[in-house]
């Protein structure tokens, strides 16, 4: 299904000049940010699902976004995916079976390349990583978008990470695109503190996977501390996505989580809106502070926030895919999955209604006698 250069020798790249005024802002913004970041910090692995059809070429569309933490998560999106579409898009009864046919493969299996009908479904691994200077590491670029009126309101839908995406190893690139993918191509695990067998497989991705791809930036809040940082928020698809969840985390999440709103309480309410209501203790305090944080957060582009005596930063986060003649990377037999297989719907029948639960230890039957 992959054409290509054989294992070990990468692919050309074709490289265009970019001639659209916007597109050239953006490419001299990437070359202003490669004289300043010199290094590259990798946090690990993320996992997604990719889909070619029967049409061939080099080309997969991604149909699970690559920011899931271990590649069993990944095999449980797309179980999802293929039980829904049985549920709801087969066309026939002979579609429907084959749908769950590949639904119970996953169920027992860790399937990482899978074919349903003219589709043909691979778990995605991706490098995760994030470019460093002496400023530390990279925040959003100016030409990074954002949108004109900020939206900060929590239930409003935006678009998803990833949606849309075709992974193209042979798509043109421009002139900073081809030069990070040429400056990561050799990119792999180094250092005592990796384990031997995580080291070997990085190695030996480089030949299995001489080709790099690199997704659009991501967006990541990250909390400092007394080693570094860590994430504290999934990637994102904008730095205003980013700044939203940590808003909501501000003003929702963290009340909850820390008592100081209670669980039951009706899901409008948070640190603003019982701040504005007044209240005094220990407890009302917090919640002020929290608000007062949000509150700075939403007065621009802000990138760094303090609370508590705690930095925050919006991150920007870049994702690598290794690429090989037959197409994406998929998992390496030393990741490491968070949980096994296992059923995640009820069951369907040939004409995609639910079978309900049977309970444990049922058998042939109400009243029916066994042998």
């Amino acid at each position: 299904m992959g054409s290509g250069p054989g294992p070990g020798t990468a692919r050309p790249m074709v490289v265009r000049v970019p001639v659209d005024p916007v597109e050239a802002v953006v490419e001299a913004d990437a070359a202003d940010a490669a004289k300043q970041l010199a290094k590259v910090a990798v946090r690990g692995p993320l996992f997604g699902v990719a889909a070619q059809d029967d049409r061939g070429g080099p080309a997969w569309s991604v149909v699970s976004a690559v920011t899931l933490g271990c590649p069993q998560q990944a095999r449980d999106s797309l179980n999802s995916l293929l039980w829904y579409r049985a549920k709801d898009d087969a066309r026939d009864r002979a579609e429907r079976r084959e749908l769950l046919a590949a639904v119970a493969r996953l169920e027992s299996e860790c399937v990482d390349d899978l074919t349903v009908g003219c589709t043909r479904y691979r778990v995605v691994r991706a490098e995760e990583y994030a470019a460093t200077g002496p400023a530390g590491i990279e925040e959003p670029r100016p030409t990074d978008p954002e949108p004109a009126v900020p939206d900060w309101t929590h239930s409003s839908r935006h678009p998803e990470i990833d949606d849309g995406l075709v992974l193209h190893p042979d798509a043109p690139v421009t002139p900073m695109q081809a030069a990070e993918r040429l400056a990561l191509r050799g990119l792999s695990y180094a250092g005592a503190r990796y384990p031997a067998a995580v080291l070997a497989d990085s190695r030996r991705a480089l030949q299995t996977h001489p080709d790099v791809l690199l997704l659009p930036a991501a967006f990541t809040v990250m909390e400092r501390t007394g080693t570094g940082w860590k994430p504290v928020s999934g990637p994102h698809v904008s730095a205003h996505a980013a700044r939203r969840s940590l808003d909501f985390t501000l003003t929702w999440a963290w009340p909850r989580m820390y008592g100081l709103i209670p669980l039951e309480s009706d899901p409008t309410a948070d640190a603003r809106t019982l701040t504005a209501a007044g209240g005094s203790g220990s407890e009302a305090e917090q919640l002020a502070e929290y608000a007062a944080a949000a509150d700075r957060l939403r007065a621009g582009r802000v990138n760094r926030l303090e609370v508590d005596d705690t930095l925050y930063l919006i991150a920007r986060t870049r994702r690598l895919v290794r690429w090989g003649p037959d197409g994406p990377e998929g998992p390496r037999p030393s990741d490491v999955n968070g949980h096994e297989p296992g059923r995640i719907h009820l069951g369907l029948d040939e004409d995609g209604n639910v079978l309900p639960e049977r309970d444990e230890g049922e058998g042939a039957g109400a009243g029916e006698e066994t042998d």
